[in-house]
């Protein structure tokens, strides 16, 4: 059967023979995954073997496959794949399809590749981030030591222009149209708030089941969704309801994909898994929820939770695509016509929101990121925090660079969490490493956290588990890497997880402190919720306190043996707003965990000091001991501009002004007691001060020669005094730099305000007379002139009977 692909062959082939380098897009269906590198295997275009990159296991099996089978062969034959634990590869393979981890270790291993003439990028849209480290990889090894290296990246619905840039503007090519005609049909109106998915899903099953023939996949966002979909089917007998996502076993997988015997109707409930690079050959129909599970890592928390999403257009289009990759089909959205426009346009790069752990080891291992042609550059934040787990695991030293340690980490097929237990521990930490690796074989029938469950499964008889089957394959698989001492389950999870020891903290809710800083909580009924300490290996990712999914209880005895070395005491003083006042302690911690503390008879004065500063802030500046003399000279200080006085600056620069006079204080009521007067000299500086008087004098000399304190309260200077006293002022005085005027309340002999003014003499023309004429008329023993400018101040009354 002939595919769109098959038109671009020969204009794709003759771009990389030309340059070395390609950009292929494609829309779903068009036959890209098998016609490519068999057309170039045919063509002779490349010189070596092929490698094709295919983000899922699933995909890559099924690529290889069906090669083989085009060319008559089975597989391991001139078509074979490679993936982690499973290989099919033969002295006369030329095409190998490989997960793609599988390309990075073989580029770290030897960076030329030797009898490697191109490698093929399957799904690019994915962005996965094995994806994305291998294509910087593979360019800057083809710019250094492989000019002769062919890269072709493909895509079905990538923006393809912006990674042909990356490659130095590499020839684009485009497939346009897909294989058959896909009906798209959306909800005539959004589904009530309160409808679950799993509800909505089954009556568009049920309706598609009813209008339409053919077989038909549904996607939703995880494992649980589809259990529960199922659950709510009552189906006809002659439909075969199959599942598919990742944890199945591979028979079951394969099921799935393979078209029934008996030729009965498929329904396949799917997760993204089936978005690429898989045709279902008797499907016609897609029904897609419109949600994606992601996993998204916090790099405050440290940890990564699973977000269910809106899909992006490009995913919707990915999913569509599905139906029509061998007839006509028809495509149900879980969504209305006009919510599409509000998608996003493509998924988030999985370099944006994951654990970059692997990442930055694997960057180490290279030497240098410098330079390396990432289409989206890893977050610095989370990398920053994914190189500090790796020295704490001893991967790297300080300045960054690997050890000998993190290399070996970096050559085992696990996290390197999981890398460092291995390579720690003895033959009994592979059922550890092999259990974390992989689905839990208890999910969905226990809440009990404790990893114990899971371990005495594996050490009982094999039974008929599939998840325990994969478990112990992978645990012998892991057994002859483990190169250190015996030690207990629960030393080895916290080997791995250094940060996620956790103490429980005071009260009845089963609450934890984890060594790396952040709260967890134990679910109500736990069995683990009572023990002193724990080291979680999974938890929900929420960054507020995290419910813990699987832990094991741990005993300081066995902390000790294997922590030793960091566990410390320290002098701790803070200061408590609770009691108000410094505390002084002596504590022995582990990261954030204090496993014992005494009270400190010595404390560091210094330290006393930073933490009666806390206080200050905790309290605010009024709790200090404003004196009237200290409150009027931050005024004057404020009034003439020499520094920032206010409430913000003071608290910013305590350090400076209070630190250094706090003395033996330790509490609020000494706070209390304390006079910043001292203090705020020392902040000015005493040359400074000289000026103080000039700019901001403390006082105003009135005629008679007495001295009135200025009030520098608010904006302006003012002073109050009686208004015989400033008789005979021609001139209004003027301080400060801006030489403001101050304001002159004046006062009648009862000490009443009878005038305000910032301006005497035109007080003299204007309104005297007016308070003049009331004024004699109530103290009549006190002088009035006609004309006060020529008058001799005063603060005597006439004598009686004048």
């Amino acid at each position: 059967m002939r595919l769109p692909i098959d038109d671009i062959l020969p204009e794709l082939i003759a771009a990389l023979a030309h340059a070395g380098r390609a950009v292929l897009q494609a829309p779903p269906g068009a036959g890209k995954t098998t016609r490519v590198p068999l057309a170039l295997l045919e063509a002779g275009a490349v010189q070596g073997r092929i490698l094709m990159l295919e983000p899922r296991r699933l995909a890559a099996r099924a690529a290889a496959e069906r090669m083989a089978q085009t060319l008559g062969e089975g597989v391991g034959q001139a078509i074979g794949y490679r993936m982690r634990g499973d290989s099919k590869t033969g002295p006369s393979t030329r095409i190998e399809v490989v997960t793609e981890g599988i390309l990075t270790r073989m580029i770290q291993d030897a960076p030329d590749l030797p009898e490697i003439g191109a490698i093929i990028f399957d799904e690019f849209h994915e962005r996965s981030l094995n994806a994305d480290l291998g294509l910087a990889l593979s360019w800057e090894l083809r710019g250094a030591l492989r000019p002769d290296l062919k890269i072709l990246v493909m895509s079905a619905t990538l923006d393809a222009a912006p990674v042909a840039a990356l490659l130095d503007d590499a020839p684009l090519v485009t497939s346009a149209g897909q294989a058959f005609e896909v009906v798209t049909h959306h909800l005539p109106a959004p589904l009530p708030k309160e409808t679950r998915l799993e509800r909505a899903m089954a009556d568009l099953i049920l309706q598609a089941l009813h209008k339409t023939e053919g077989g038909i996949l549904a996607f939703l966002p995880g494992q649980g969704e589809i259990a529960r979909t199922a659950a709510l089917l009552d189906l006809p007998r002659d439909i075969r309801l199959h599942q598919l996502y990742g944890a199945m076993p591979l028979a079951a997988q394969r099921a799935a994909i393979t078209p029934e015997a008996d030729g009965s109707r498929k329904l396949v409930l799917a997760t993204s898994i089936a978005e690429t690079s898989l045709t279902i050959a008797d499907i016609s129909v897609v029904i897609d929820s419109g949600c994606a599970r992601r996993a998204r890592f916090d790099p405050a928390s440290g940890m990564t939770r699973l977000v269910t999403e809106p899909v992006s257009r490009a995913e919707a289009d990915q999913r569509r695509g599905r139906a029509g990759r061998v007839s006509a089909g028809i495509c149900y959205r879980n969504w209305t016509k006009g919510s599409e426009g509000a998608l996003p346009a493509f998924p988030p790069a999985e370099i944006e929101a994951a654990n970059l752990t692997g990442l930055a080891l694997e960057l180490a291992l290279w030497g240098s990121a410098d330079g390396l042609a990432f289409l989206t550059q890893p977050p610095l934040d989370a990398l920053a925090e994914a190189r500090a787990l790796l020295q704490g695991l001893g991967g790297l030293d300080a300045e960054g660079r690997i050890t000998a340690h993190g290399r070996a980490m970096a050559a085992m097929p696990l996290h390197p969490r999981l890398a460092h237990m291995l390579l720690s521990g003895d033959a009994r930490a592979a059922r550890i490493a092999a259990l974390l690796g992989e689905r839990d074989p208890l999910q969905g029938q226990t809440s009990q956290s404790d990893l114990k469950l899971r371990l005495r499964l594996l050490d009982g008889p094999a039974g008929k588990s599939p998840a325990l089957a994969r478990i112990r394959q992978e645990m012998a698989r892991l057994k002859p890497l483990a190169k250190g001492r015996g030690l207990s389950d629960a030393q080895y999870l916290a080997l791995a997880y250094p940060d996620r020891i956790g103490m429980r903290r005071k009260g009845d809710a089963p609450r934890y402190i984890l060594s790396g800083g952040k709260g967890a909580i134990f679910d109500a009924g736990d069995e683990l919720a009572g023990a002193r300490l724990i080291v979680a290996s999974d938890l929900d990712g929420n960054p507020r306190e995290a419910r813990i999914r699987g832990a094991l209880a741990l005993t300081e005895a066995e902390l000790r043996d294997i922590y030793g070395d960091q566990i410390a005491w320290q002098k701790i003083c803070d200061w408590n707003p609770r009691l108000r006042r410094v505390e002084t302690k002596l504590q022995e911690r582990f990261g954030a965990l204090i496993l014992d503390e005494r009270h400190d008879p010595k404390p560091n004065p210094a330290d006393v000091a930073k933490a009666l500063c806390a206080g200050i802030r905790d309290l605010g500046l009024n709790a200090l001991g404003w004196t009237r003399g200290a409150t009027f000279l931050r005024a004057r200080i404020a009034f003439a501009g020499l520094t920032d006085v206010s409430d913000e600056a003071l608290l910013a620069q305590l350090e400076d002004w209070a630190l250094p006079f706090l003395g033996t204080a330790r509490t609020a009521d000494d706070l209390g007691r304390f006079d910043p007067s001292e203090g705020l000299k020392l902040l000015v500086g005493y040359e400074a001060l000289a000026e103080l008087d000039r700019l901001a004098p403390a006082h105003w000399t009135t005629p008679l020669g007495r001295q009135v304190a200025i009030d520098y309260g608010d904006a302006q200077p003012a002073i109050a005094l009686r208004i015989q006293e400033v008789f005979g002022l021609t001139e209004h005085p003027r301080i400060g730099p801006d030489r403001l005027p101050i304001k002159f309340t004046l006062l009648s002999p009862a000490q009443r305000p009878i005038q305000v003014t910032q301006d005497l003499p035109q007080f003299w023309e204007g309104s005297y007379a007016d308070v003049r004429k009331d004024m004699r008329a109530q103290y009549p023993r006190h002088p009035w002139p006609e004309d006060p400018r020529a008058a001799d101040p005063t603060l005597r009354a006439k004598p009686r009977g004048t």
